[in-house]
């Protein structure tokens, strides 16, 4: 038996619609401001509460979240986290953290090119760039706003910014931002990107190639090699955000270059975070010494930004070290990924295109059963995280479950035996 459109049946639409038209809609006083989407998102809310579905968003976790995690002081079995090698918490890193606190302190109190400038910071570019076969690469306090300053400054009104439907807010926001004039394509269709070059590319006077290594909601790739002759053909630059890539794909964990056997010299930026298996926090944009030199001089997140605390950089240091020293741990993600994506499928779930790489999407076809199913088995000690409308369309609602090489068999098929039978109750 399935559930009925939305995931409610006629007794709890009713209830719903009773309940959010007898409640009082929220004032505004003389001196408040209508914030855009507000009123959808209290509405939301208040339907979620009226379905007796918690809030699942800002939960404390109450110590390290890795594989496993405690939450109000239950134990929990973990897919929110982005640690995919199970690096948060080494002692190797943490002892290069306390080692750069000692030396540099906890922050660096300044701008990188008025005072701000540490060896740490060097060495850590110099490892990046190492890590992606570029020239040099500059690291920044954000990943969002890597990719937005680092977009917005590149290219202008005149330039074309040519993007996958599926890229990354932070991508879309920084082509926004450019000026420049932005058309997407069809998820990962060579041939959609290759119509729209063809129908834009002559109007314009540069132009950009935007493509994610990893895609964060699907957890598919592109196919790169394509996508890179076709830049060739019609003349563009190339980003690949390989936020989700790094130390998941490519068998020592460099990214969708080495995972799809690509010279990484053929992509003209590589962006990505330091806040997945880096365990740290923050981005770096890697490629020639004649683009990073003028970004760490024009691009406003960087120059007009403090520059990486000392701590944060140690840490990711010390994850590229342990990647190098353990690659067992990519091993292990790879094979948890798929008996994930595997156990899923033969339960009769809808996996959308995920390859089984380190996300695998539950879909559920709707905001309200994606929040439903999430709660009830959060009630049963997984914590996953419900992705809801307008972050996907309705029709693409989903629990994303983010693996890690930490994550036990055992733990993998209890889950998976535990979505299956709250799925069952819940269309009983």
């Amino acid at each position: 038996m399935t559930l009925p459109k939305f995931g409610l049946r006629l007794s709890e639409r009713a209830k719903l619609l009773a309940t959010l038209s007898g409640s009082k809609q929220p004032t505004q006083s003389a001196r408040s401001w209508s914030l855009p989407g507000a009123e959808e998102m209290d509405i939301m809310a208040r339907g979620a509460a009226a379905l007796g579905i918690a809030d699942p968003f800002f939960r404390v976790h109450d110590a390290i979240a890795g594989a496993q995690s405690a939450i109000a002081g239950r134990d929990y079995i973990n897919f929110s986290s982005y640690d995919y090698l199970g690096l948060n918490g080494r002692p190797e890193i943490a002892a290069r953290v306390a080692g750069a606190v000692e030396r540099y302190g906890t922050t660096v109190s300044a701008s990188r090119m008025v005072s701000g400038e540490r060896p740490i910071h060097r060495e850590l570019e110099g490892a990046l760039a190492e890590w992606h076969g570029a020239e040099d690469a500059v690291v920044m306090v954000s990943g969002h706003a890597t990719n937005v300053t680092t977009i917005a400054q590149i290219m202008q009104p005149g330039d074309l910014i040519v993007h996958d439907s599926l890229a990354h807010n932070s991508l879309i926001q920084g082509a926004i931002l450019s000026g420049a004039r932005r058309v997407s394509f069809a998820h990962n269709a060579v041939d959609a990107a290759r119509e729209q070059l063809w129908m834009h590319r002559r109007a314009h006077k540069r132009a950009l190639l935007v493509l994610e290594g990893h895609y964060s909601m699907d957890g598919d790739v592109p196919d790169l090699a394509a996508f890179i002759a076709l830049a060739r053909e019609f003349d563009c630059l190339t980003l690949v955000d390989e936020a989700h890539a790094t130390g998941v794909l490519g068998a020592t964990g460099r990214g969708i270059a080495e995972h799809a056997g690509i010279d990484p010299r053929d992509v003209d930026l590589w962006m990505g975070t330091m806040s997945k298996s880096l365990v740290s926090c923050g981005g770096y944009i890697a490629g020639s010494a004649d683009i990073i030199r003028y970004l760490k001089r024009a691009a406003p997140g960087f120059v007009y930004s403090v520059g990486v605390s000392p701590p944060t950089a140690a840490a990711a240091l010390g994850a590229l070290d342990l990647i190098r020293q353990e690659p067992w741990r990519l091993e292990r993600l790879a094979a948890n990924a798929t008996l994930l994506l595997t156990c899923l499928r033969e339960a009769g779930f809808d996996t959308g295109t995920s390859d089984g790489h380190g996300i695998v999407p539950l879909v559920t076809g709707s905001s309200l059963t994606a929040g439903r199913l999430a709660q009830a088995v959060f009630e049963r000690g997984i914590n996953v995280q419900p992705i809801i409308h307008p972050a996907v369309p309705e029709r693409a609602a989903r629990l994303r479950f983010f693996v890690s090489a930490s994550h036990t068999e055992a733990q993998l098929r209890d889950t998976v035996m535990i979505l299956r039978q709250e799925m069952d109750r819940l269309s009983a």
